[in-house]
């Protein structure tokens, strides 16, 4: 073995394996596995990385006596994405176990760039490793490496790279897996946020998952429903008893057991417009597995609250601030009697701002000017 060392127990195995499931589900974790990797078969070097279609290579990890000085930087890509090593790999069949002897003649060592100028300067010789799918059309490459003074890889470190591969096949792919589903719901989070409502997601015990932005600022004012440790409540008991009622039952369809529940509550209020939820069950999807829980979805309107952004509008229309406020509140549903008296300005004062919005909006009645500042992407940037 030219004095490397290898594992010695099938438990260093298997502290490894877990190891990589560990990294599937944080990257960071990946940092220092090349070098059990390399332990584990007695190497001296060893190599994670993926190529994407179109030449791209991601490095996932690699030994420190791999890594080149920072002027280096575009050379060592440029030869990552021509490895020789990776190309016949895949030629010879996709998580098939080669060794370099299977892949290069004395000929082609002597005279290749490959060989005679990247793998020299790393001082790389013998190479054991596969080419394996990685998820989608991206490739995973394991290379694990000693030097030309160090004994050929054998049979036995066949072996023991076979009781590691399938394992590492698995975690990159589940790894490139549960990044698509984080990034998904980064998505689908941020869309909540984008929208012109405020959309709360419930679970159990009326555990607030996650609300938008319009739902933490109409929350904030309200005088009717409060998130309290994390859970939200209705302040006053007729309407706690209706929300809890409503909720419930659309909990329990999310888990499969359908509940007649109204899933409608209109919350009324004295001096002001009243404003109306929609409870709607979110159910896992199917098949559904032990740790998904089923939710509810609450949608909020308030006619008084502008979800508009003040200066989008006044960007996107060229109005004034008042201007802007204004015709946030048209959109909002408020009629000029009412922003006067909500924003303490004269009624005459109103129309002429609303002058001014039909002008800039190029539109000729009130309800067309609405419809235009209501489809802009305005609409979607919450104050």
């Amino acid at each position: 073995m030219g004095g490397l060392s290898r594992f010695d127990s099938l438990n260093d195995f298997a502290d490894l394996i877990g190891l990589f499931y560990d990294a599937a589900l944080d990257a960071g974790l990946w940092q220092g596995l090349s070098g059990r990797i390399a332990e584990a078969v007695g190497a001296t070097s060893a190599v994670l990385k993926v190529h994407e279609p179109g030449g791209a290579v991601a490095l996932l990890e690699i030994t420190e006596n791999m890594v080149v000085d920072d002027d280096l930087q575009d050379w060592a890509t440029h030869w990552h994405s021509r490895d020789l090593w990776v190309q016949r790999s895949i030629s010879h069949g996709l998580s098939r176990i080669v060794t370099d002897t299977e892949l290069v003649s004395d000929e082609e060592r002597r005279t290749t760039d490959f060989y005679g100028e990247w793998l020299r300067h790393l001082d790389i010789h013998h190479m054991i490793g596969a080419a394996f799918p990685a998820g989608g059309t991206a490739i995973g490459v394991l290379g694990i490496h000693r030097p030309q003074g160090a004994s050929p890889f054998d049979r036995e470190d066949r072996r023991r790279v076979g009781l590691l591969l399938p394992h590492l096949q698995r975690a990159l792919q589940l790894g490139r897996h549960m990044t698509h589903l984080s990034h998904a719901e980064s998505i689908a989070l941020e869309s909540l946020d984008a929208v012109d409502m405020g959309v709360m997601i419930i679970a159990a015990g009326a555990q607030v998952v996650h609300a938008n932005g319009v739902a933490e600022a109409m929350l904030e004012r309200s005088t009717e429903l409060v998130c309290r440790n994390g859970r939200m409540a209705a302040r006053d008991a007729p309407l706690q008893s209706r929300l809890s009622a409503v909720l419930q039952a659309a909990l329990a369809t999310a888990a499969g057991d359908p509940q007649g529940a109204e899933g409608l509550i209109r919350i009324d209020r004295s001096d002001r417009s009243s404003w109306t939820l929609s409870v709607t069950p979110l159910r896992p999807r199917s098949p559904a597995l032990f740790w998904q829980r089923p939710l509810a979805l609450i949608l909020m309107r308030d006619p008084e609250f502008p979800p508009y952004r003040i200066d989008a509008l006044r960007m996107l229309f060229n109005f004034t601030r008042m201007e802007a406020v204004v015709a946030a509140h048209l959109v909002a549903g408020g009629a000029p009697v009412d922003i006067a008296r909500s924003l303490h300005i004269g009624l005459g004062t109103v129309r002429t701002h609303l002058k001014q919005i039909l002008l800039k909006t190029g539109t000729s009645r009130q309800a067309e000017a609405v419809l235009v500042v209501s489809r802009s992407v305005a609409a979607s940037q919450i104050s």
